[in-house]
């Protein structure tokens, strides 16, 4: 590691407490003065998560329902609620403290990060109801689960890339935030989410397609193998997440440097 990565460790552990401030500052602000506050960080996803099956499992009932049909999208849809509730909430993060940029100096990944942090911790308490639903409804623990952190990981990293990169280039440029709302609708429906790339066409272009030109599709499979299937990802699809994961990290990293020295300025 470079003497500047390093330096650069330093001061990211050197502001622990302004870190610290700004996920509480994020945990408060959205539900401030509601009754239930922060459980709707939770609740949300939840009524979320029970809508999309009401559609696509009850009303629109396709035919290549699989057996246990509400955890079979559950396990694939709390990895699309990461990246869909991130990435909007973290191009938005660097404008919303544009006051604070302004008067103090500090290492400006705190902020994406603050927002990525936020967001992981209602991830990992859904991730825990669907770990104790896939154990109930399979009946057995299966060592497969212990690649679950694993993949985790690499998703917490993936999106946090993405989240610099997308924070640093809307600070300088306000369409990419509208895109990137724009882009996650079709890119919902291209995740196999309510659906295996298999389910709905045999031709090997467009099931590959599914299956590896979206970078999400990996983890979203990966998490379904692991909690519905009770299997571990295939080689293929960890050495995707691996990839994907350092690319989007060291992407977005570089994207953010090489833009944040005009924050100031921008803001």
């Amino acid at each position: 590691m470079s003497s500047t990565s390093l330096t650069r460790v330093s001061d990211l552990r050197g502001h622990g407490f302004l870190f610290q401030q700004l996920v509480q500052r994020e945990l408060r602000q959205k539900y401030q003065g509601s009754v239930l506050g922060l459980v709707w960080y939770l609740v949300n996803p939840m009524l979320l998560l029970g809508a999309y099956y009401l559609m696509f499992g009850v009303v629109l009932k396709p035919g290549f329902q699989h057996p246990a049909y509400p955890l079979f999208i559950m396990s694939a849809m709390v990895v699309w609620l990461l990246v869909s509730q991130t990435l909007p909430a973290a191009g938005d993060s660097l404008l919303a403290q544009a006051a604070l940029l302004r008067k103090a100096r500090f290492p400006r990944e705190i902020i994406p990060t603050a927002v990525v942090t936020v967001q992981a911790m209602t991830f990992l308490a859904l991730m825990g109801i669907v770990a104790v639903l896939t154990v109930a409804i399979r009946g057995t623990l299966d060592w497969p689960l212990l690649l679950l952190p694993v993949a985790t990981v690499l998703l917490l990293l993936f999106v946090q890339g993405l989240a610099l990169a997308i924070s640093g280039l809307h600070a300088h440029f306000r369409d990419v935030g509208p895109i990137v709302g724009a882009i996650l609708v079709p890119w919902f429906f291209v995740t196999p989410i309510f659906y295996r790339p298999s389910d709905i066409t045999d031709q090997p272009f467009a099931r590959a397609a599914l299956e590896w030109g979206n970078p999400v599709a990996p983890f979203a499979e990966s998490f379904r193998t692991i909690l519905y299937d009770g299997a571990a990802p295939s080689a293929g699809a960890m050495a995707y997440m691996v990839l994907a994961t350092v690319v989007a990290l060291g992407g977005g990293w570089l994207i953010f440097r090489r833009l944040q020295r005009d924050l100031a300025v921008m803001l």
